[in-house]
């Protein structure tokens, strides 16, 4: 119990530190992306403005109204571009590349009659050398396209993808092994009181037990002497009502307690075989059919005190909440491959359409919301049940469907 308590501390920490790291590194290479395609939107706009070209001739206001007061009209000449321009008959009329020394010209005009056929005003466009950014304007009849290499642009950004995933990575790690460090002593106040919860139910269940083995006693003695009466009769069930409810409580709380449970590999077949038989007079009696897919042989690795409890309260459950009249199906076999088996007891349920059945497994839950129904328990059954296949390495499900409500345990097969 302490160390599952422990494994969920450092998981859920763990994802939430994650989740930290992949907002924040998310948030800044958001921003360092969106300012480098802002960059290269405003050099494309510049270079088309100014035919293709970065000079002295160059608008020092408008550069200064793109990129902001701060920026150097200088660094303008840090970027490789180049350009080509058609007629109106889509014929090459010039070409500029003598801004770039790594594309040659025969390069420069493919791409162009690329742009040109696609129609596009503006995109990218990936070539052997490098990924460039293109942008296309008309005047005079002329069509020029100006590239711009944004390699160099984007490396900031890339750069910081990189290092964020280090730190990511890095942090996560350190963290981590911290958690692993100081978890005992971050979880002890938790596992305290989670034990004195457990102590209390055990330690109070003991001390109820004797004022109702004395009010049980004084009614015996009462009917003794004036017969039994519809009082007497109605102490003596609440009395058993009570005492069959603490020593559900105290063989749930000592079952939490037990930090080793010394696990063997059954024959549960055999186990869930002769449970079923013995509820099978109780099924009849109730004008229930009970249908059994029970495969021999069948071995898992568990306690056989502790099998044999779920057996009796997902058999007691389903007994419980059949219709009148309904069908009780348990089935028990193997998957194909013989790795898993799942035991299966399902029962006509016409009312659970739309019911949370997941809240089935929560202590004292009853869907009965008056808690005046008819059907005997206390709502601790299912938890107890769940408990049990934990212990065993397993997985409690419920699931409804076609009017029939099913409680799937799954075990891993032993030879």
């Amino acid at each position: 119990m302490i160390q599952k308590i422990r494994y969920r501390f450092i998981y859920m920490s763990t994802i939430a530190l994650f989740i930290v790291l992949v907002t924040l590194i998310g948030s800044i290479v958001g921003t360092s992306y969106y300012r480098a395609k802002q960059q290269i939107d405003n050099v494309l706009l510049i270079l088309l403005q100014n035919n293709g070209k970065i000079d002295s001739q160059i608008n020092t206001q408008d550069v200064k109204k793109r990129f902001g007061p701060d920026f150097n009209q200088e660094s303008l000449y840090q970027y490789r571009y180049f350009s080509v321009t058609f007629n109106k008959k889509r014929k090459q009329i010039a070409l500029d590349n003598s801004h770039i020394v790594s594309v040659p010209p025969q390069t420069i005009s493919d791409l162009g009659y690329q742009i040109l056929r696609s129609k596009k005003e503006e995109g990218t466009v990936q070539s052997l050398m490098s990924s460039y950014a293109y942008r296309v304007a008309k005047r005079n009849g002329r069509t020029t396209i100006v590239f711009l290499d944004q390699s160099v642009i984007m490396e900031t950004t890339n750069n910081i993808i990189k290092l964020g995933l280090m730190v990511s990575v890095t942090s996560l790690f350190l963290f981590t092994l911290m958690l692993i460090a100081v978890s005992k002593r971050a979880i002890k106040p938790i596992v305290q009181a989670d034990k004195r919860q457990r102590e209390f139910i055990t330690n109070a269940g003991h001390e109820l037990k004797t004022p109702l083995s004395i009010i049980k006693a004084n009614n015996e003695l009462q009917e003794m002497l004036t017969g039994k009466t519809e009082w007497t009769i109605s102490n003596e069930q609440q009395v058993n009502r009570l005492t069959h409810l603490i020593n559900k409580l105290i063989s749930l709380a000592r079952m939490e307690e037990q930090q080793q449970i010394n696990l063997t590999v059954i024959n549960a077949s055999s186990i869930l075989e002769k449970t079923a038989k013995s509820f099978k007079a109780v099924v009849v009696q109730a004008n229930k059919q009970l249908k059994l897919d029970i495969v021999s042989g069948v071995r898992i690795k568990a306690e056989e005190s502790g099998f044999l409890e779920l057996c009796n309260i997902l058999l007691d459950n389903a007994n419980k909440y059949c219709d009148v009249g309904g069908d009780i199906s348990i089935t028990f076999v193997p998957d194909k491959k013989f790795k898993k088996v799942s035991l299966v007891v399902g029962n006509t349920y016409a009312k659970g359409e739309g019911i949370n059945y997941n809240k089935f497994f929560e202590r004292f839950y009853r869907n009965d919301k008056s808690r005046n129904s008819e059907k005997k328990g206390f709502g601790i059954g299912l938890s107890m049940a769940q408990s049990l296949v934990e212990v065993f390495n397993g997985k409690l499900n419920v699931e409804y469907k076609k009017g029939m409500m099913y409680f799937v345990a799954t075990f891993k097969l032993s030879k």
